[in-house]
């Protein structure tokens, strides 16, 4: 699904819910599953994800920057999504954009959705992150090929 400011993609990944739950949860696990080569570590992995904690990245694409994440939905086995926040004074333009993961059992496995929104995008940066679109969709289907290629080895 795409629409002006959401972008899914979906993929049966031949594992269980909690399977692929489980390294969603754990920041650390994100570099292992991260399709836009963007994620260089987790500032605070190897602990399980919880409602309103707040987790931070060093990333780079181009230049190196870090993110704090903070997780807005969580329900066991099921979604987890976290708001990606910039550091000031980024915070005025680009920040704010939702990643989003539902699992939902189906024959064979578990359907996987990967949801980037950007309606939680801060107003004046939305625009110039709707051009990224095509590639974070390429990249969002690189993600569900690791998470399936993790789950299954």
């Amino acid at each position: 699904m795409t629409n002006r400011d959401r972008v899914s993609v979906e993929r049966v990944v031949p594992a269980s819910a909690d399977q692929i739950f489980d390294l969603l949860v754990d920041p650390a696990r994100h570099l292992d599953i991260d399709g836009s080569g963007t994620v260089q570590r987790a500032r605070s992995g190897g602990r399980r994800l919880r409602l309103g904690d707040s987790f931070g990245m060093d990333m780079k694409l181009g230049a190196k920057y870090s993110t704090r994440n903070e997780v807005v939905e969580l329900v066991e086995n099921e979604r987890i999504a976290w708001r990606t926040l910039a550091p000031f004074p980024l915070t005025l333009l680009f920040t704010g954009r939702t990643w989003r993961y539902e699992l939902e059992p189906v024959e064979g496995g578990t359907l996987v959705r990967e949801t980037w929104d950007i309606s939680t995008e801060a107003w004046p940066g939305r625009q110039a992150v709707r051009g990224m679109a095509g590639q974070t969709k390429r990249n969002m289907e690189r993600t569900l090929a690791r998470i399936e290629e993790l789950v299954t080895a």
